[in-house]
């Protein structure tokens, strides 16, 4: 996305001879370049030449300079009340159910209340139904629940023209129906026929940054203006598992109830109304290592029961891609002060046969906050201790999680949301979205506040941000 484009180079080119041209035009009438601009108006084929050259110079730049990325807003989906779990009404649901053993449950209880998970996060409708059996239709409408109340939502805070809608993408990591739900998007809205869909599914909790690079990509990739619905979503109602495996047991307690909707648009005019602009964004894949691709992997048990398996050194997992990553975003966004010191560590270490170990970069000095992957409680602390992180700067996280659960690819708007509920993004702050995906993917965001926070009522946090942070998470 930051690559020269041939436009670009061409660009460049013709200011290169426009730069010869002048100073051979110098050289060879031995003018001294003080004389220059009386030479010029006195050499109309020489003026031509290079008003020419300035010309066409001025012309490319115009055409070829890259328009910002912007998010005009976004927008997260809160269940209604009824919906919430908590450990006593969780365990009465998984017994009722009759589908686990003693033991399953006794399990599935001890990972709910080590997770970090709060009271008053959100479970699919067709956990509170008399059957306890999810069918395709129950996924379907969990999926609508959440799109159309975030696309509705979102439609009125940026009072965009769905006609206006040029590019949909939706992320949905485990649900994938046919017709797909960008399909779904386009009818329901009634977009135009020449709308371009990316339905895109097994991204894992990753998927909400990806969605905003790859919607980055697309909209920096348009020569003209460009209107992109994101919409991240996780229906969890065809991903509960209904077996004994203790691996694939973890996802019934962790993953709750999430979707968000975003607004990206390259339109240059809409940034005094646009709440962030896109600084940088890098994916990293780490799928060659085989205990990275399996280590969140679906399959069938023994008996042929669907779900999800986290394996134990997940977290292991988790911290080498992400130092693995870090060392590709480095460069790129951290200041040159670190890069250096950070640079005289590796050489030190090298020179010590690995008996001093490189520094690890402060991002401190890079960015103001950060939205940090929700995977776990494990996972978060793995997470600070690679990037060196106070409890401080991981306080979005931790309270998303206790509030809201594991909401897969949409926990980073979560984080967001509590930011704005907390009135803490001021005009020009830079913020890091930083999450994991099964595969095994990373993938950061960078954005740049363009305005200060400011009280929502449609914010997922508005009615319960004065409870958090909590003191003893």
């Amino acid at each position: 996305m930051n690559k020269l484009t041939n436009f670009q180079l061409l660009q460049a080119f013709f200011a290169a001879i426009l730069i010869l041209t002048l100073l051979l035009h110098t050289l060879l009438s031995g003018i001294p370049f003080s004389n220059l601009l009386h030479f010029l108006s006195h050499n109309l084929a020489v003026s031509l030449s290079c008003a020419w050259c300035l010309s066409i110079s001025i012309i490319y730049y115009l055409c070829t300079r890259p328009r910002p990325v912007l998010m005009l807003d976004y927008t997260c989906f809160k269940p209604e009340f009824d919906r919430k779990v908590s450990l006593e009404s969780g365990e009465y649901f998984v017994r009722r159910s009759g589908r686990f053993t003693s033991e399953s449950v006794d399990f599935m209880l001890s990972i709910f209340q080590k997770s970090g998970l709060g009271e008053e996060t959100y479970l699919p409708p067709f956990i509170f139904q008399t059957g306890y059996d999810a069918k395709l239709q129950s996924a379907i409408e969990e999926a609508m629940e959440g799109i159309f109340s975030c696309v509705d939502s979102l439609l009125s805070k940026t009072q965009i023209d769905p006609q206006l809608i040029d590019t949909v993408i939706v992320f949905s990591s485990m649900f994938a129906p046919a017709p797909s739900l960008t399909s779904l998007v386009v009818n329901h809205y009634k977009l135009r026929p020449d709308v371009r869909t990316f339905n895109l599914s097994g991204m894992g909790c990753a998927s909400g940054a990806l969605s905003m690079d790859t919607a980055a990509r697309i909209v920096n990739s348009s020569r003209r203006i460009t209107y992109a619905l994101v919409v991240v979503i996780e229906s969890i109602s065809l991903s509960w598992y209904f077996g004994d495996d203790r691996s694939m047991l973890i996802s019934n307690s962790i993953f709750r109830v999430g979707c968000a909707a975003a607004m990206i648009t390259n339109d240059p005019r809409r940034r005094k109304d646009a709440k962030m602009e896109l600084v940088k964004s890098l994916r990293t894949h780490h799928g060659a290592d085989d205990s990275a691709y399996t280590a969140a992997f679906q399959k069938e048990d023994e008996l042929g029961n669907l779900g999800m398996s986290l394996k134990k050194d997940l977290v292991r997992v988790a911290g080498l891609a992400l130092r693995d990553h870090i060392r590709s975003l480095a460069p790129r966004v951290l200041p040159v002060s670190q890069l250096v010191a950070y640079g005289y560590s590796v050489i030190m270490s090298v020179l010590s046969g690995g008996a001093m170990k490189p520094m690890v970069p402060d991002f401190k000095t890079a960015f103001d906050h950060f939205c940090i992957h929700t995977g776990g409680r494990a996972v978060i602390k793995q997470v600070a201790e690679v990037l060196r992180l106070s409890d401080e700067l991981t306080e979005p996280a931790r309270m998303c999680l206790h509030r809201f659960g594991n909401t897969s690819g949409t926990l980073v708007f979560y984080e967001l949301a509590y930011f704005d509920a907390k009135q803490r993004l001021k005009k020009g702050d830079k913020l890091w979205m930083l999450a994991f995906g099964t595969g095994f993917k990373v993938c950061s965001v960078v954005w740049k506040s363009l305005r200060d926070s400011c009280e929502e009522a449609e914010n997922p946090w508005t009615d319960c941000s004065h409870r958090y942070p909590l003191v003893n998470w």
